[in-house]
């Protein structure tokens, strides 16, 4: 148990320097993640169905105060709350419904959250390992391929995280899988599927990436600290 009480202070020390040292870098991963999260479903509906007729944020939230402060059980709230629609672009099909809409809800919001916090983690522990190494003057041959492997990981996650839509057959559909939605429902399905999977399964290698860059990063605290000012 000391064992494993030491290293995980070691992973939070390491995560928390790397952190303080790159916080740029953090930010703007982070916000580019987000931001391809929030943008690239759109621009891929536009291109392959049809340019957005309709943008908004849900009127509703303006009233969101005053009913978390009402006498409505805790439980019902939560329940609202947490799959509540906060804002949607969508097209129309020539008055005959909805061709497609891009929703953005209290789930999809927390995913992208998630999402983009861990791939700037990733990254600025990264950038922080690779020019601890370079001010110390040692070489690391591992540098460069974990930064293409992280590269790569980003665009296989970010391509087939899921979407929550309306009008393309399921509820929700990964990045990639845009551009098909006049499948079978069985095959949109499977697409949907492969999508939730896939995202975990990205989100936790990138998580155990993290956990592996933050341990090696606070194994030497001290004698980094003063080089990671100087590189950054």
């Amino acid at each position: 148990m000391a064992t494993v009480a030491a290293a995980l202070q070691q992973t939070g020390r390491g995560i928390a320097t790397a952190l303080r040292s790159r916080w740029r870098v953090l930010l703007w991963v982070s916000a580019a993640v987000a931001l391809f999260n929030l943008i690239l479903p759109v621009a891929v509906l536009s291109i392959v169905r049809k340019p957005p007729d309709f943008i908004t944020f849900n009127p509703w939230l303006r009233k969101l105060p005053e009913y978390l402060a009402s006498s409505e059980p805790l439980a019902r709230k939560l329940s609202f709350v947490t799959q509540m629609a906060l804002g949607w672009v969508s097209a129309d099909n020539g008055g005959e419904g909805i061709e497609w809409g891009f929703i953005i809800d209290v789930p999809t919001l927390a995913r992208v959250v998630a999402t983009s916090l861990v791939f700037g983690t990733y990254f600025a522990l990264w950038s922080y390992r690779r020019d601890m190494g370079a001010a110390c003057g040692v070489a690391h041959p591992a540098a460069r391929p974990a930064g293409i492997l992280g590269a790569a990981t980003s665009v296989f996650g970010l391509t087939t995280g899921p979407c929550t839509l309306a009008g393309c057959g399921v509820p929700v559909l990964p990045v990639v899988g845009l551009a098909f939605t006049g499948l079978q429902s069985g095959t949109l399905t499977l697409f949907s599927t492969l999508s939730r999977i896939s995202i975990m399964v990205v989100l936790a290698l990138m998580a155990l990436a993290v956990v592996w860059f933050g341990w090696r990063a606070g194994a030497a605290p001290e004698r980094a600290g003063p080089l990671a000012q100087r590189a950054a």
